[in-house]
């Protein structure tokens, strides 16, 4: 009998559909040689401190650092978990071999190995491989099983995470609430612990450093010289006067005299569609666009997976490989059949591409940039019972991969530069030429090319409103009358006064990025991709992270702003050891588990490095002797 185990009941049932097995047994599927079962996420965990020594069930200072000489695994204390472990250990021991149907990454495999060898499992084990579960996918899967013992260096990558984890959560954990906490209130049931992890004290810290640099920031004034010339606002060359004096004195040459156009030029320019989405910039488009939480969208993103309509969502890429391109016809014609409310949204824009072979680009399909899993694309599955929720996300990933077939976007940028006197100005605006991909994007007015080329992620609303535009067309771009170099007339200044503004707050949104980045928000999406692999937390991981620190009540939201709570702040404020806190060092953790699962980094040199810190930022604390307190608030 071969068994098979997934990861849930859910995607064991589409497995077993696949495989012929028909007749359901407590925790199982069986038939046509096959038995079906799962586990419900982890069944097993790696032990606590007090299944290794006695002496560390007490919270003590005296038992730190806690560092097991071998790491142990045991089952969740739950009587579901217990009662389908004790059904998959049967099926097990009786089985001739094994197939690891568990989620394609090194969660997945974790997941599994640690059943596996809680079970003691003896016979020959294989690994299905799959980014959706279509009955094709499974089908192609199960005709091409791996050998388990190819995908090891993954399962090392995911064993080392989680002991890295381990002992660094465990040992800082303690060693900060015994330490700073407010004793009392932990005895009384762990209100008053401190929590301190790997990934989300770092992640806390990006969000406290941007706090800071908005309370300690100071407004200072600047004044803008403008002028309009035939209903066309124009703005001084020089940008902003930093004295109102000299912003008068401008003002003053330039109120009695003529507008002269110097110089008209304009320059033709392309935009490329945005590429695939992985679950981070997916997180990131459903924050901006629908204010979902990025637990909300994984939530989302795995549900449509399960319903096979979209592929594996806990992805880090944006490309697909070439072998996909071949199939990329038949999934845009499953696009082309859905409907929604009796509407078929895809239908003409699938059609205006059809009859001819599709684009292929190196920004969308590269062998190189995909390692287990590819970026996110419908399966092709015509999708029936979503909820407007789920049918929001899947419109998002459905419009962005028809795009990627779609011609680039051609613009004209037209710059014309006038004077009056010896004061310059100038004024910018463009006119689309042909829409190419941006017709795919109905229903979402795109920043204008010329403003998201320019404008900085830490601009306020009223500083991007200082791009000169006059009238709009329909999808947000200014359009210009036709000036003529030479031309004059009278026209209307003005000198306006502003101020300075601090950086903006984080959303989930742009946290996202900064923890994709190592704590730098970049916009620019080449180099966001050459930083991935140092960022912080999995993908997968990033959102559950988040959701740790609301309910540490360490940050909590403010309609679309994540802030740091005063319990927060003071944390960071304690930690003096930069290796609990710090992005980039974390972000270099994170390149070096990436490493492991690809054979160029040793799982054993990466914990025993990882051991030697925890000692010695055990040492750093125990010799301080300041006697400091952190004030815990539940709120």
């Amino acid at each position: 009998m071969i068994v098979c185990i997934a990861e849930k009941p859910s995607v064991a049932r589409e497995i077993a559909n696949v495989l012929g097995a028909r007749s359901s047994r407590d925790g199982y599927i069986e038939g046509n040689g096959y038995q079906v079962t799962w586990t419900y996420g982890h069944l097993c965990t790696l032990k606590e401190p007090n299944d290794y020594q006695d002496m560390w069930k007490h919270w003590s200072l005296g038992s730190l650092p806690m560092i097991p000489s071998r790491f142990g695994i045991k089952l969740i204390e739950q009587d579901h978990i217990k009662k389908q472990f004790a059904i998959v250990e049967k099926l097990f021991k009786e089985a001739d071999e094994i197939v690891n149907c568990g989620d394609a990454g090194q969660e997945g495999e974790l997941i599994q190995r640690w059943v596996m060898q809680k079970a003691g499992v003896k016979c020959p084990v294989k690994r299905l491989w799959i980014s959706s579960l279509t009955e094709e996918a499974i089908r192609e899967g199960f005709s091409s099983l791996k050998e388990q013992k190819e995908y090891e260096p993954l399962y090392l990558a995911g064993l080392s995470r989680a002991i890295g984890d381990w002992l660094l959560g465990m040992n800082a954990t303690r060693l900060y609430t015994i330490k700073y906490g407010d004793n009392s209130r932990t005895r009384k049931g762990g209100a008053g612990v401190l929590s301190i992890g790997r990934v989300q004290t770092p992640t806390l810290a990006i969000i406290v450093n941007r706090q800071k640099e908005i309370d300690n920031f100071k407004p200072e004034p600047y004044w803008v010289l403008s002028t309009i010339y035939r209903d066309t606002l124009f703005t001084a060359s020089k940008g902003k006067f930093t004295s109102k004096e000299e912003g008068e004195e401008a003002f003053k040459t330039i109120q009695d005299k003529e507008f002269e156009i110097t110089n008209v030029t304009k320059k033709s320019g392309t935009e490329k569609p945005p590429q695939l989405f992985d679950l981070t910039t997916l997180q990131v488009e459903c924050n901006k666009k629908f204010s979902y939480t990025a637990e909300t969208t994984l939530s989302l993103i795995q549900s449509l997976y399960e319903k096979k309509v979209t592929t594996y969502p806990r992805v880090d890429t944006q490309y697909l490989t070439d072998d996909i391109y071949k199939k990329c016809p038949q999934t845009l014609n499953g696009v082309y059949q859905v409907k929604f409310n009796g509407v078929a949204p895809y239908a003409d824009l699938i059609r205006a591409i059809g009859g001819k072979p599709l684009k292929k680009s190196k920004k969308v399909f590269d062998n190189s940039k995909v390692t287990d899993h590819h970026a996110i694309i419908p399966t092709g599955v015509v999708p029936a019972g979503l909820s407007d929720m789920e049918r929001n996300v899947y419109d998002l990933v459905a419009r962005r991969f028809i795009a990627v077939f779609y011609p680039d976007c051609k613009f004209s940028t037209t710059t014309v530069e006038g004077k009056v006197d010896d004061v310059a100005f100038k004024t910018s605006g463009k006119e689309i030429l042909e829409e190419g991909y941006r017709v795919c994007m109905a229903d979402s007015p795109l920043t204008p090319l010329l403003e998201r080329g320019e404008q900085s992620p830490e601009d306020t609303p009223e500083e991007a409103n200082d791009t000169p535009l006059s009238k709009r067309g329909a999808g947000g771009e200014s359009l210009l009358p036709t000036f003529v170099k030479g031309e004059k007339g009278p026209h209307q200044p003005t000198l306006t006064e502003k101020q300075t503004t601090p950086p903006p707050y984080y959303t989930e949104a742009t946290l996202l990025r900064a923890m994709e980045t190592a704590g730098k928000f970049v916009d620019n999406e080449e180099l966001r991709a050459a930083m991935k692999e140092n960022g912080i937390g999995r993908p997968s991981s990033r959102a559950n992270i988040i959701e740790t620190l609301f309910k540490r009540h360490y940050i909590r939201r403010e309609r679309k702003r994540v802030v740091a709570t005063p319990t927060g702040i003071e944390l960071i404020d304690l930690i003096h050891e930069e290796l609990l806190k710090s992005p980039e060092l974390t972000g270099l953790w994170e390149k070096k588990l990436r490493d492991i699962e690809h054979q160029k980094y040793d799982a054993a040199t990466f914990i025993n490095e990882l051991k030697q810190q925890i000692t010695d930022i055990v040492n750093q604390v125990l010799a301080d002797n300041s006697n400091r307190k952190l004030t815990i608030t539940d709120k």
